[in-house]
C-alpha cells in the first residue's frame, strides 16, 4: 500500500522548478552536423521569460527548411516550447523534464512529432531529437550539432 501511494504522490509533483535561466546552455549558434554550411540553430540568451531561435537547413546552397522556435514561462514553474516549422501556426510542446544538460517538450495530441529533446552533450556538441508515432510507426529523428561562433555560421 505504501508504494501505492508513493507512486501516486511521485506522480501529483510537478517537474523540477523550471526556470528558464537554467538553459543558458542552449543559447548561441549550433551547426547541424553533416550538413551543408549554414544549417543549424541559432539560440539567443534566455531573457524576459523567453528564449527564441531559427532553426535553417540548406541544401545545394538553397535554403530547404525553416522553423522558428520559442521556450516561454508558462506558469509557476513550468515552461513550453512553441514550433513554428515553415512559417506555420505555432504548436505547443509542454515540459516533461527539465536537468541541467537536458530539456524534454512533449505534446501526445501533435501528429509527429509528439516530443522534443535537446541535450548538451560534451566539448561543444548539442543533442536534439525529435520523436513520436507516424502512421503507426515509432519515428526518431536525430539533430547532432556543433557549437560555432555566430559570426562565422554561415560560411
Amino acid at each position: 500500500m505504501r508504494q501505492i501511494v508513493a507512486i501516486i504522490l511521485l506522480a501529483s509533483m510537478p517537474v523540477a522548478a523550471a526556470d528558464i535561466s537554467r538553459l543558458e546552455w542552449l543559447a548561441g549558434c549550433w551547426a547541424y552536423d553533416g550538413r551543408d554550411p549554414g544549417s543549424g540553430e541559432y539560440w539567443m540568451p534566455p531573457a524576459g521569460g523567453t528564449m527564441f531561435a531559427v532553426s535553417r537547413t540548406i541544401r545545394d546552397g538553397q535554403t530547404v527548411g525553416f522553423e522558428y522556435l520559442r521556450i516561454a514561462e508558462t506558469g509557476e514553474d513550468s515552461l513550453a516550447l512553441f514550433a513554428s516549422p515553415s512559417g506555420r501556426e505555432a504548436t505547443q510542446f509542454d515540459l516533461v523534464s527539465l536537468t541541467d544538460s537536458e530539456i524534454v517538450f512533449e505534446n501526445p495530441e501533435h501528429d509527429f512529432p509528439q516530443r522534443i529533446i535537446y541535450r548538451l552533450g560534451d566539448e561543444g556538441a548539442l543533442f536534439g531529437r525529435i520523436e513520436g508515432q507516424s502512421d503507426g510507426q515509432a519515428v526518431a529523428i536525430d539533430f547532432p550539432m556543433t557549437g560555432v561562433d555566430c559570426e562565422e555560421f554561415a560560411q
